[in-house]
């Protein structure tokens, strides 16, 4: 396969997977720790995180940081080359994601930190390197 070709792959499904992750775990954290309210809506969400207690946000940072982490480690064993830079790539998307969110709907400042500086650089990092 040309290079440009299975790199291009490599972001696609690096992202694509990394979010298929992020989803179920996402799913998988509200039925087994119910969020107060309904998340079915951006408007429910924001006045749910309202109630959220510290327990209510181990689920969304684990997705955060595993689906990171799962679509670097595939960017990174896919690409042919500069398989560090597809890493950081994936890492970079899922960031802007986790900053738009933080926009999008407030969360306690010590979530937004936490979420921020280690569920997506390090992990993508992280993946990177287990992928090597």
């Amino acid at each position: 396969m040309i290079p440009v070709l299975k790199n291009s792959l490599a972001v696609i499904v690096g992202i694509v997977v990394g979010a298929v992750v992020n989803g179920s775990l996402i799913e998988l954290g509200y039925s087994i720790i119910p969020p107060p309210g309904d998340t079915s809506t951006m408007e429910g969400l924001a006045e749910a995180m309202l109630l959220f207690e510290p327990k209510n946000f181990l689920f969304p940072f684990l997705a955060h940081a595993v689906g990171t982490f799962v679509g670097a480690f595939i960017a990174a064993k896919i690409a042919v080359s500069k398989k560090k830079t597809f890493a950081f790539l994936i890492g970079g998307f899922f960031l802007i994601g986790g900053v738009s969110m933080v926009l999008m709907v407030p969360s306690p400042i010590w979530f937004t930190i936490t979420d921020l500086a280690l569920a997506y650089i390090p992990m993508a990092w992280i993946g990177w390197r287990l992928a090597k």
